[in-house]
């Protein structure tokens, strides 16, 4: 993982404006990053942007939007995970809410576990990892070799 991060950005509907907030309070320390969002939640955070920094400062801002999560977005991110083009994932989901992708979701979560990508799933803990040292430096992340598990043959 290099200085500069990719960080995927997710949120579910009702907790968009969370993110959003979350973002523009933590603007300056993002911005020298790359930032990756399924496609709704990158257009309001890039609107936000937008509105409430100077052009000089938005101007620092790279948004990568991929499709919005029902429509693809969700597999898109796990794609990039895999191909190794994401290094850390902030999704604020709704606990409250049923999604009519949930599968979709616990399968992107289950990637970033199986791929070992940093992941908050809610404000303090995004906190604590844009706070950390390890944000600004370079990180060798380690991956499990799950091969053992693809090779192991199925008894019956």
């Amino acid at each position: 993982m290099e200085k500069r991060k990719r960080i995927a950005l997710v949120a579910h509907d009702n907790r968009k404006q969370d993110l959003i907030e979350w973002v523009e309070f933590n603007a300056f320390s993002l911005r020298e990053h790359q930032i990756i969002c399924t496609g709704t939640t990158g257009k309001m955070i890039e609107q936000q942007l937008r509105s409430s920094l100077s052009e000089e400062h938005y101007g620092d801002f790279e948004v990568i939007k991929l499709k919005s999560g029902p429509l693809g977005g969700d597999q898109q991110l796990g794609a990039m995970i895999v191909d190794g083009k994401v290094d850390m994932m902030i999704f604020f989901w709704d606990p409250m809410q049923p999604q009519p992708h949930d599968v979709d979701v616990k399968a992107l979560l289950r990637i970033t576990v199986l791929y070992n990508i940093p992941t908050a799933c809610n404000r303090s803990t995004a906190d604590f990892m844009i706070s950390s040292h390890l944000f600004t430096e370079a990180y060798d992340r380690k991956i499990k070799d799950y091969s053992s598990y693809i090779n192991r043959e199925v008894k019956m």
